[in-house]
């Protein structure tokens, strides 16, 4: 068997649970025909630090309920020496107002729980229990604040421990996150403390971009678009990130292999936003965002892309009809949007969360 044909069995086998019932089951021929897309002197390579990448950055079904039993039922830092009857106490929160990450999320939670503690996730949340906000990742932040801005005003308690359980936070996110909440609380006049856990956390500040563990392209590519893309943007120009800086999550397999990763999605995500007639701002080829050349997240989970991930990745749809914009661009991992957001090519939302 050829490296070209072992990698793409491999990305297939590791995305295989990806939207499982929904789309058909990712396999060769189907990483095969969307890899085909790039040049083909840089097919195999991209194969290769692809199939690095998604080990770290792909969440199935079944590594996430693994980080819910191993990081968390038992962990005496979260939960005390008791933690059956910590899980028993506490409030699991359904309030999310877009998407069903959170049901998805709390659903599966739930499963573990059963199989942990016997207990059922419906009946749990007793007088002073912690309130669980779960859901699968955080990218700016921005949804669960809205989530929780009617709850703390409406429904919250005066006082209480506020617990977001996330597979994945991005530290920006994070932190504008945890003031946003602290705002909101003290505004209400609540008496709340918001913490965030997170199986693993994607450094993306500004400040930490040489050590960042998203795509942050260290050098710009010869391109006369691209170049004139990144003059444009006035308001908040693109700072590139010096190479070599050391990770604290192995996303890349080194740094000759993001540096390929990040080159060729951005040029395929300024190819695909020519295909769009009047492209919005958030619709930056490393993935929406308001900053930079986009957001640059690799994270996909079994239940969907996020939108912050880079368009090389999800943006395009297998069933458009020929001629349409959608139909140019083959993606890997097919987004599936909200019922409410305006999936197509000329006018794109200003949701850029997951």
């Amino acid at each position: 068997m050829t490296e070209r044909q072992t990698l793409l069995e491999s990305i297939a086998h590791t995305i295989a649970d990806y939207r499982t019932g929904e789309i058909p089951t990712p396999d060769a021929a189907h990483v095969d025909r969307w890899i085909r897309q790039f040049d083909e002197d840089v097919q195999v390579p991209l194969l290769r630090e692809l199939d690095y990448v998604f080990k770290q950055t792909y969440f199935s079904r079944a590594y996430i309920c693994q980080i819910f039993e191993e990081q968390l039922m038992h962990n005496e830092e979260f939960t005390g020496k008791q933690p059956r009857d910590y899980w028993r106490s506490a409030h699991f929160l359904n309030i999310q107002q877009n998407g069903r990450s959170q049901a998805d999320l709390r659903h599966l939670f739930g499963e573990v729980l059963h199989a942990q503690f016997g207990l059922n996730i419906e009946h749990c949340g007793t007088n002073g229990g912690d309130f669980i906000y779960l859901d699968d990742a955080l990218f700016t932040g921005k949804r669960i604040e809205t989530d929780m801005s009617d709850w703390i005003v409406n429904n919250a308690p005066d006082q209480a421990r506020v617990r977001i359980l996330v597979i994945v936070a991005h530290t920006f996110g994070e932190w504008a996150c945890s003031n946003r909440l602290k705002e909101n609380a003290e505004r209400a006049g609540k008496n709340l403390k918001f913490e965030i856990w997170a199986g693993v956390r994607l450094e993306n500040r500004k400040t930490y971009r040489h050590a960042s563990e998203v795509l942050w392209p260290a050098f710009i590519p010869e391109d006369d678009a691209l170049r004139a893309y990144i003059t444009e943007e006035r308001k908040y120009p693109f700072e590139p990130r010096n190479p070599g800086g050391k990770l604290n999550y192995p996303v890349f397999s080194s740094e000759e292999g993001r540096q390929l990763l990040e080159r060729e999605f951005l040029l395929a995500g300024m190819r695909i936003r020519s295909f769009c007639k009047n492209p919005s701002k958030v619709l930056r080829p490393l993935g929406f965002s308001h900053f930079g050349l986009g957001f640059g997240s690799m994270i996909v989970t079994y239940r969907n892309c996020p939108n912050n991930a880079p368009l090389a990745l999800w943006w395009g749809d297998p069933e458009a009809s020929a001629g349409h914009p959608l139909s140019k661009w083959y993606p890997l991992v097919p987004r599936k949007p909200y019922v409410s957001e305006p999936y197509v090519s000329e006018v794109f939302f200003d949701d850029i969360f997951f």
